[in-house]
Parts: C-alpha cells; structure tokens; sequence
C-alpha cells in the first residue's frame, strides 16, 4: 500500500476557523462527552446489576450503550483536543483507522437498533409467544449477526480507500476522516468509488430505516386493540425508540443517500450521528422508562447507602 500515497498526514480543517467558536465548542463536546460517558456507563452498571439484565430489551441496551461509547470514542475526543491546536493533523494510518472504526461501530449500532424493534415487534404483537421467541441464545445471535454486519459493512469500505493514490493536498474540510470527504483528496477520479461508498452506506442506513419505519406502524396498529394501560406502557418504550432512530438516521441518510459529493453543512450533520445521538441514548432510555428508573435507583441507592453503612 505504501507505494500508493506519499501522504504520511492529513490536515483536518475541523469545524471553525473562529478562535471563539472553537473555544466554545471545546465546553460544549467536552460536556457532551462526559455525559455520554456517564450516561451510558450508568446504564451498563445498573442493567448489569438489576434482574433487568435477563431481559431481552435490556440485554439490548447494555450491547447499544458500549456501542455508543466505542462508535463515539473514535471521533469525539480527537475533536475536542483538536479544538485547542492551531494545526490539526492525523496520520495516515489514524485517519483510515478511523474511517473503519467510525462505519463499524456506527454499523453495529444500527443493527443493535433493528435488533430492538424486532424485540419490541414480538413483545407487542406476539405477547404470548415473547419468551419462546426471543429467548437468550437468539438475543446472542441477533449480537453476532450486528457485529458480523458491521465487519461485512465496514471492511469493503476500507479496503476501496486505502486502494486510493494520495500525493499532494492533504487537507480534509471535516473534523473526522469520514469517508466521502477523504475520497475528496485522492489523486484519482473517486466517482466510482463514491457510487460504491453510496450503494454500501447509503442503503445499509435506508434499508434499516425503512425496516424499523414499518416495525413500528405494524406496532402502532397492534397497540389498537391493547388496554389503555398496555398501550401507555408500550408507546412510552416505542417512543424512545422512534426518537433515537430519527435523531440517528435522518441525517445519516442525508450525508450517505445522495450523489457523491460533500457540502460544509455535513458537518453539522454529522455531529448529530456522532456525538448527540448517542449522548440523548442514555436520557431517552431512562426518563422514559419507569422499570429503568426503578432499577437505577435500587442499584445506586444500595450501593450509597451500604458505603454509608460500612463507614
């Protein structure tokens, strides 16, 4: 590969040349990556040491929040050091690292997601049928299929750019190395490779969002004929679902489901999928629901208090 590129780095133009903007944003990402950290590493305790654990829904939520917090961790806090640099620089191999890991976990995360809708579809329609179902071994597998399609999804793309020639501009107009914008600085026409990087992205994010669109209507027409407080319950817990899954995909589907180009506004965009969905995960999944409450304050209030106690 070496002999293909004598670009050993790449500069990132980052989100702003406004040294307040940058400041300000510095607060704000570090904010919302602590939150996130919390948030999620929150849920992952109290599931983890609830009886919630033995259930699917939430057997679900532990393997989406360490998604949030691995998908997030490849781009976040490079973003928030890189806010106090004047020259923001990643090498090579950092940079085609990241376009990996960014589609990988973000993959994941999306088949985590689908693999929730299919559990709530059978908790909802098929409420007889629940356990048999969705017992632990298809839960296992329903996680391997997302990491296996994660890797399905994610390798092709690696391998179609590090196949690119790279020898003179080096400089990438994002604060990541997202796909199509690194494409922009190869020596070589790249629409080919654009239309693939579409076929790939772009239909993994529009065919999934299209399945969990009519999981849900398919739910929400099922809920009819349920009992006012069963239908209070259910809508709570979809309702979290649906808010993810917008805040999630509609710009994902924005930036990957068009012709291969690259405006500055996906940028922004692309801080929706990669820092503020997963930071809003952790609250849309808690406020929301009341068994997670209540787990949550059973878990810590022990924890507290028997501290309390010992000392």
């Amino acid at each position: 590969m070496e002999n293909q590129h004598n670009v050993s780095e790449f500069i990132l133009l980052g989100l702003s040349y406004d040294n307040n903007i940058q400041i300000f944003c510095f607060v704000l990402f570090l904010f919302c990556y602590i939150a996130l950290l919390v948030g999620n590493l929150v849920i992952l305790v109290s599931i983890r040491c609830s009886p919630l654990f033995d259930q699917p829904m939430y057997y679900f939520l532990i393997h989406l929040s360490t998604m949030d917090i691995c998908y997030t961790s490849t781009v976040t806090p490079k973003l928030i050091g890189d806010l106090l640099v004047e020259r923001k620089t990643i090498s090579y191999g950092n940079c085609m690292l990241q376009v990996f890991a960014v589609h990988f976990f973000g993959s994941i995360e999306i088949f985590i997601l689908t693999a929730m809708a299919y559990d709530r579809y059978v908790a909802i329609c098929k409420p007889l049928h629940y356990m048999l179902i969705i017992n632990r071994t298809r839960c296992n597998l329903l996680v391997l299929a997302a990491w296996v399609g994660g890797a399905v999804h994610s390798f092709p793309q690696l391998s179609m750019i590090m196949q690119l020639p790279f020898c003179g501009p080096n400089e990438i107009d994002h604060y990541f190395c997202d796909i199509l914008p690194v494409l922009k600085v190869a020596c070589t026409d790249t629409y080919i490779t654009g239309v693939l990087v579409i076929a790939n992205s772009g239909l993994v994010a529009l065919v999934t969002f299209i399945v969990l669109f009519f999981s849900y209507i398919v739910i929400l027409f099922t809920l009819r004929n349920q009992s006012a407080e069963g239908r209070r319950k259910a809508l709570s817990t979809l309702g979290s679902h649906i808010t993810v899954v917008i805040l999630f995909f509609g710009p994902s589907i924005f930036i990957y489901l068009r012709p291969p180009t690259t405006f500055s506004e996906d940028k922004i965009f692309a801080l929706f999928y990669t820092i503020i969905a997963p930071m809003f995960n952790p609250l849309i999944y808690t406020l929301r629901n009341t068994e997670m409450k209540n787990a949550m304050r059973k878990v810590w209030y022990q924890t507290l208090f028997s501290k309390e106690a010992h000392n």
